[in-house]
């Protein structure tokens, strides 16, 4: 049982450093109006639904601190914005069924929303720049729909590595019963 939580967590870290390379080294270079998908807040969304809250905050507070440590001045700051990003997105672990795309993509949606309003608040209005509209409509909304239309290919393979990872660990709790 040990073995399997424990391969659930190599796999989760692994997914987690492969998507924070993609973010950082490929997306750069496939940015649309200097507008880059947020791969590691499709993680962090997909984990909270898919696995429960607890898991959601696990995989958000590391993809939130790989996020710090790369573009933060202050060291736990997206930690926490995508550590409650998970904790949310876990709250519709009861409501999810994997077979249907559309509230993940929804919820990824709001997700990458919800983001762009904590970081507009916290970065640029508490600076009083209230160019809300301006911010809305050249960022946030572009970097949803960028994100979304990334998460169409990425959320199947997470989503494969889930219920092969589920499928084992029925698998082994079988036989030790």
């Amino acid at each position: 049982m040990k073995m399997m939580k424990a391969k659930r967590i190599v796999v989760t870290a692994v997914i987690l450093i492969v998507c924070y390379l993609l973010q950082c080294t490929l997306f750069p270079h496939l940015a649309l109006a200097s507008i880059k998908p947020n791969l590691m807040l499709i993680i962090t969304a997909a984990f909270g639904f898919m696995r429960s809250s607890k898991e959601g905050m696990f995989v958000g507070f590391f993809s939130g601190l790989l996020m710090d440590i790369q573009f933060g001045n202050i060291l736990g700051f997206y930690a926490l914005i995508y550590l409650l990003i998970g904790f949310i997105n876990g709250l519709f672990q009861q409501v999810y069924y994997d077979e249907d795309i559309k509230l993940p993509l929804a919820l990824i949606a709001a997700s990458e929303f919800l983001y762009g309003l904590v970081i507009y608040l916290l970065m640029f209005m508490l600076r009083s720049e209230f160019h809300f509209i301006y911010y809305l409509s050249h960022n946030i909304i572009p970097e949803l729909i960028y994100t979304i239309v990334v998460a169409l290919g990425i959320y199947p393979l997470i989503l494969y590595f889930n219920r092969k990872l589920e499928a084992e660990e029925k698998r082994s709790a079988s036989k030790f019963v």
